[in-house]
């Protein structure tokens, strides 16, 4: 929507950028529409936007904020304030709208919803599923795969070959253990799959089994994504995977987490399992120094309501950590890493790691 109108007033005092040149920059397909009234155009932009599939398409439509009101049209007071009764009512004047009607639906539109629409959309459904039906004859095992994935549901046999590690003074890194417990679910688990912001070598996210390959434009089959110095680009792609019922997760250090962070609030609004995993979790950064070193972040990662925010103090625990994140269905998970080594307490005489499932 194009309407050359902000909060404070018209957008020129703000924006001078040329967003069209912009996406087309990025490879976009993009297509503009001089009116938003005109119906014919942007059926013509829809229909556009259909037969691009190699490409996202934006569509800019140009409009009027107000359209039809005549003392608040490309006004900003349109933007943040009702238009108010007297307002509305020239409004409706100039519409030729009943002009004390309130709530007015005219008895062509949930008809044409219910005739059209509903229609649509139950014979897309019919023919999907038989096209799914005819898929499971085929494919059997990967129609499982498709429905456990679409349900949130996890393999027989996920947690088969999740490691027990033995007591170890001087233990191993978080990044470390958690390396070893990602590959050995994701083998498991094809729809798990993820990346980092230009960190994975750090934070130790990359799947190194046969297949687990690299996503990039050449090659959709890789489980390995390339999201660059990008953390709130990742995480709000995160979230566009996660509505799709594949199972993502992003990792970066735990100071970045700041610039994802509206994406991993709205991961939590939106109740999507998307699986953040932060590493280099105190001050003990190497040569990178105090910008580096996340003091306050842990506690604001857990003043997210919704987000489960989770700490190993060893590698065992961190390997109950995964076991707890993948049966979650609704709920995202931070999980905090060390760069340093951890001991790998005694179970024999401590509790169990289990017990992190109560909290941690």
């Amino acid at each position: 929507d194009n309407n050359k109108i902000s909060i404070e007033g018209h957008t020129e005092w703000a924006f001078s950028d040329d967003v069209a040149t912009r996406f087309i920059g990025y490879g976009w397909n993009v297509t503009r529409v001089g009116d938003a009234n005109d119906l014919e155009m942007l059926e013509r932009a829809f229909k556009t936007f259909q037969r691009c599939d190699d490409r996202p398409t934006l569509i800019i439509v140009d409009s009027h904020i107000a359209y039809g009101s005549p003392k608040k049209q490309d006004t900003s007071a349109a933007h943040g304030e009702p238009l108010g009764e007297d307002e509305i009512k020239l409004a409706k004047r100039n519409y030729g709208w009943p002009e004390n009607a309130k709530f007015l639906v005219p008895d062509e539109a949930p008809k044409h919803f219910q005739e059209i629409m509903g229609k649509r959309g139950h014979d897309l459904r019919e023919a999907w599923m038989a096209t799914f039906s005819e898929y499971k004859t085929r494919y059997p095992d990967l129609a499982d795969h498709l429905y456990r994935m679409q349900h949130r549901q996890l393999p027989e046999g996920w947690d088969k070959d999740l490691p027990t590690f033995p007591p170890d003074p001087k233990g191993l890194a978080g990044r470390d253990a958690s390396a070893k417990v990602l590959n050995a679910v994701a083998k498991t688990l094809p729809w798990l799959i993820g990346g980092s912001a230009d960190l994975a070598p750090s934070t130790k996210t990359r799947l190194t089994f046969d297949g687990a390959g690299d996503f990039n434009a050449e090659d959709y089959g890789g489980r390995n994504f390339h999201f660059g110095v990008r953390e709130h680009a990742m995480a709000s792609t995160l979230n566009g995977m996660s509505l799709c019922k594949i199972r993502p997760y992003g990792s970066g250090f735990l100071i970045f987490s700041d610039y994802a962070r509206p994406a991993i609030r709205l991961s939590a609004l939106m109740e999507l399992p998307v699986i953040y995993i932060f590493t280099h979790d105190s001050i003990g950064v190497g040569e990178d120094g105090p910008t580096h070193q996340p003091v306050e972040h842990l506690a604001s990662l857990r003043a997210i309501p919704g987000l489960i925010t989770i700490r190993p103090a060893d590698a065992n625990e961190v390997v109950e950590a995964w076991r707890v994140i993948m049966t979650l269905r609704h709920e995202p998970v931070a999980l905090i890493l060390s760069r340093q080594a951890l001991p790998t307490l005694n179970r024999s005489t401590d509790a169990p790691a289990s017990g992190l499932a109560k909290g941690a």
